[in-house]
């Protein structure tokens, strides 16, 4: 059965957060600012993101189900359409509100869904598009007339200074005196969103609607180090011991395993190669798939340091697609994890720049042990 997308949503929290505002947002752990703070936002290119973080109390006004909530309350697919019509309800996130149950079953509690099926994803930025295959996969079976899929991310909630001030700091690293790179790092790169897709049988009547092609997700883990990781430490010879290894819960804290944190030394040498030269060429292979085909390539990229990164790789493997069919938000809406795709295309979905017939390559990667998602759309 073909499946399409008839609408498009997104929820990013309050009001944006410049370059010059983040640290009063975030706060600074134990008053010291962050001394790497302006050379990772130089090179990510972001200058404006979005936190469920009320400015006045610097509390969390927002948890991860709410954030998704929002975004499918949005969803207006044709007239007379209510969230209560959902048949199938599937949501990614790397970070959950609670260990279980699962974040599907919160959202749909969140929203007072009657009953759905609700199916849960997880990993990191990759998991919104496993939620969106199982989404078309049911209605493609014809096991629901209807699927919605979202991905959500509160990144905030790990990454605010209080979580890092039962930290005493690590003398042996001389950039920071509290915070370690590699969860410093993650400070300046991650912010908060939501999106949503409302899939069925039928597209819309009126208006415009998405025919998903196709959806390709590989995983390279099998031959890579785990790069980016939290409830963890990761071992000099690249093997990771998980926070229930422990013997104690404080101890955990004490060594901020719970901390997200990523290998970049790792994630530099093998992000694209491993997403572009081998998972594009792999997918654009079993797809037969040639470039010229694409009208807009959609990057979720975490970093502008990738941007020419990723075309060389294209242009290396033959695929090469010029910079003005490329269409991404990250300068303005920053790096969302697995919502990043939802949000470059709910603001692609509803600009006038679609015509019909065109095809739209999304490109998902994601660092956690390296995979890759490619979907396929065509504008009808």
């Amino acid at each position: 059965m073909e499946v399409y997308i008839n609408d498009i949503a997104a929820f990013l929290p309050n009001e944006p957060v410049t370059n010059d505002e983040i640290e009063q947002v975030l706060g600074t752990i134990h008053n010291i600012p962050s001394r790497v703070k302006n050379r990772i936002l130089k090179n990510n290119g972001i200058q404006k993101r979005y936190y469920a973080i009320d400015r006045q109390t610097g509390e969390l006004n927002y948890t991860n189900a709410q954030l998704a909530a929002e975004a499918i309350r949005r969803l207006k697919p044709h007239k007379g359409f209510s969230v209560n019509d959902i048949q199938c309800l599937c949501c990614g996130t790397s970070m959950p509100d609670v260990l279980l149950p699962g974040h599907g079953l919160m959202v749909q509690g969140e929203l007072g869904l009657p009953a759905c099926e609700a199916i849960t994803t997880a990993g990191i930025c990759l998991c919104g598009i496993t939620a969106f295959k199982a989404a078309y996969s049911n209605v493609a079976l014809g096991l629901s007339d209807n699927a919605v899929a979202t991905g959500s991310e509160l990144a905030s909630s790990l990454i605010r200074s209080n979580f890092f001030e039962h930290l005493k700091g690590d003398p042996d690293f001389k950039n920071s005196p509290v915070l370690n790179f590699e969860s410093d790092f993650l400070r300046w790169m991650l912010s908060d969103a939501a999106g949503a897709v409302f899939m069925a049988g039928r597209k819309n009547e009126n208006g415009r609607s998405l025919k998903v092609e196709w959806v390709e997700i590989v995983s390279y883990a099998g031959q890579m180090e785990t790069c980016m990781y939290a409830g963890a430490h990761k071992q000099d010879d690249g093997t990771i011991i998980g926070w229930r290894q422990l013997k104690s819960l404080e101890e955990a804290l004490a060594k901020n395993y719970f901390a997200l944190k990523q290998d970049t030394e790792l994630l530099n040498r093998e992000v694209v190669r491993c997403t572009v030269t081998l998972g594009l060429a792999r997918t654009a292979e079993r797809r037969k798939l040639k470039p010229e085909e694409v009208s807009w390539y959609l990057p979720h990229y975490s970093s502008e340091f990738f941007r020419d990164k990723i075309y060389q790789a294209m242009k290396g493997i033959g695929f090469e697609i010029p910079y003005d069919r490329w269409f991404t938000n990250l300068t303005y809406k920053g790096n969302t994890g697995s919502a990043s795709i939802y949000v470059i295309l709910e603001e692609l979905f509803h600009s006038n720049k679609l015509r019909e017939g065109q095809k739209i390559l999304c490109f998902i990667p994601e660092s956690g042990r390296f995979s890759v998602g490619y979907v396929l759309l065509t504008v009808v």
